[in-house]
Parts: structure tokens; sequence; C-alpha cells
């Protein structure tokens, strides 16, 4: 019987495509990176659905820069934040006197993306008008500048994004059923941060070397990194990237602490007792502390000293620190 080949690693697959500077640890978020891959060579519609922050224009990038279209126009474009009286001249473009101050033609943005890729953001957030004139365009590839008569055609792969929850929109008729179907054609569900804690450390690294461009030298204490893994992130990705910023900009000594965040130090949660010879001593299970000891001996490939350095204490510190969260790693002669 044939061997069941291995599934792909996530650094063979970030090698064979472009995921656009993609960064991610956790399952979840590698699943979305492989179905945006897999969908991207095809021309069909995609809709992007998660929470504000959780980075669907990243997903939109990779779809159009691992497809045919790649060497073509990404235009993008906040469907949601059109005004009505200018959404047409807007997405079909205008003639010069076509609207007041209208001095000369204007291109719009399906014609800004021919032979390339549409990403309307915010789609939920479109007026029925709206909706009304994307399904003619997305049904026929036909449109006119405002002011003209003359039909145009367009060759734009759409990908859409959204927060909002369309099938309920559709029901109460805020969204037009017919043009969901039209743009649902392949649904790309971007978990929200809370979903893909594994993230929350890698993505913090990964921002923190960008900040340390701009800012000097900043590293993140321990008691950051359980704030960080005890926070639910509502803002998501955003969110990170802002109270990363700014703790950046406040700490002292180069050493960003939970209250540099905005966020609470230690809040008691996920501790059990065990009880020992001194008496009842609280110790952490399954909570952030284990989940932070655990991220960084990860990222240290087990060796301890190493992953005591990330963490910005001794050896024998995390070692109690492992011992108190019920870790074992077996001591490298290296060490």
């Amino acid at each position: 019987m044939d061997a069941t080949p291995e599934p792909e690693s996530q650094a063979t697959f970030a090698a064979r495509h472009d995921l656009r500077g993609l960064v991610y640890q956790s399952a979840a978020m590698h699943d979305v990176a492989c179905l945006a891959v897999a969908v991207a060579p095809s021309d069909a519609p995609v809709l992007i659905t998660g929470p504000n922050g959780a980075g669907k224009e990243r997903i939109a990038d990779i779809v159009h820069h691992n497809s045919a279209r790649r060497g073509g126009p990404f235009v993008r474009v906040n469907a949601g934040a059109l005004p009505e009286d200018l959404l047409e001249a807007e997405l079909f473009g205008a003639e010069a006197g076509a609207f007041t101050g209208a001095l000369r033609a204007r291109v719009g943005r399906f014609e800004a993306a021919h032979r390339g890729t549409l990403f309307l953001d915010e789609l939920g957030n479109l007026s029925l008008a709206g909706q009304m004139k994307l399904l003619r365009v997305l049904e026929t590839g036909e449109y006119e500048r405002l002011g003209s008569s003359t039909t145009r055609r367009c060759d734009v792969r759409v990908v859409s994004a959204t927060n909002a929850d369309l099938d309920v929109a559709v029901a109460t008729g805020a969204f037009r059923e017919d043009l969901l179907y039209r743009l649902n054609v392949i649904e790309l569900r971007l978990p929200s941060l809370a979903e893909r804690t594994d993230d929350i450390l890698v993505l913090t690294d990964h921002l923190l070397q960008a900040l340390r461009m701009q800012h000097g030298a900043v590293e993140l204490g321990p008691g950051a990194r359980h704030a960080l893994l005890r926070h639910r992130w509502p803002g998501n990705v955003r969110e990170l990237q802002n109270r990363l910023r700014r703790a950046s900009l406040v700490c002292r000594g180069g050493v960003i602490v939970a209250s540099d965040l905005g966020l609470p130090a230690d809040d008691g949660r996920d501790l059990r007792v065990r009880r020992t010879e001194r008496g009842a001593t609280p110790i952490a299970t399954n909570g952030p502390e284990r989940k932070v000891v655990e991220l960084a001996l990860q990222r240290a490939s087990g060796v301890v000293s190493r992953a005591a350095a990330d963490l910005g204490m001794s050896r024998q510190a995390l070692y109690r620190r492992m011992e108190r969260t019920g870790l074992r790693v077996e001591r490298r002669v290296s060490e």
C-alpha cells in the first residue's frame, strides 16, 4: 500500500506562492491562505468575510497575485464609503461636464481595473441603488460613463469583502439576493485574532521589527506577552498594530510592559490550586503563562537558554516557571 504523502509545511507553501507578506503560524490562517491560492487561478468572484481589522485586503491581494491577472492592476475601492451622488462616477467614470466640477473626463474604478482585479471592500454598506448598478456590470461586463451613451466593456475579476452577515441583510431586504449569488461564488472566511491565538506573538514579533526601524530598539517584557495572550482583540490585527505602535512610543528603557499596551498586567484567570508541603500554591495549568512559555520554547527549538533570553529572564527562572506551569523539557548538555 502506498504511503500517504505528508502535508505540505507552511514554510514550503510560502516559498511556492506569493503570500504578500502574510505572517501567521496558526492552522486556521494556513487553511485560508491555501484556499485563497487554490481559487486564485480561476476568474470566479470571491467574497471574503470576517471581522474588521482581520486582514481581508491582504487575502484579496494574495488572490490577485497568485492569479493569471497578477500582471494587471489591483484596484481597491471602499464601496460603503462612496457617496450616493458620486457612486456611479466613482465606479464607472464620468465625461467632462457630466456634473458640477467635472472639468475633464474621469476614469472609473472598473475601467482602471481592466484585465486585473477590482477589490470592493465594505460591500455590505453599499446602497441598494449602488447594488443594482453593480449587478448589471457583473452580469454583462458592460457599463456607461456618467454623461455618456457609449457602452464600454471591462474584463475585471471582482473580489469583495464584508464584515456584515449578508444572509441576514438579504432576509431584511438590505442586500439584493441576486447580487449575493453573483459575488459569493467562493467564500473565504477570515477568522478573528481571538480564534487564532497562535498568531498573536508571531505577529507581535513581526510588527516590532518594523517599529524598531522607526523608534529604535524595543523589546516585549514577559508581562506584556501574558497581557497580549489574555486580551480578546475585538479590533483584531489592526488593534494589535495600534497598541504596539503606542507602546513603542511610551515605553521606558526600550522594554514594553502591559501598561504601555493599555492592557491589564494580570487578571488571575486560568489558575488552579496545587497542594504542596508549603500549603496551597496557585499554578497556571493551561492559561496565558503556560502558553507564553510554550511558544518561547517552540521558537527556540526547545533550547531553554534561548527561550529564557527571548522572555527576558534567566535560565533558572525559566526552569522554575516551567515547573510551576507543569512543562517539562530535558536539560541540554550544551546549556
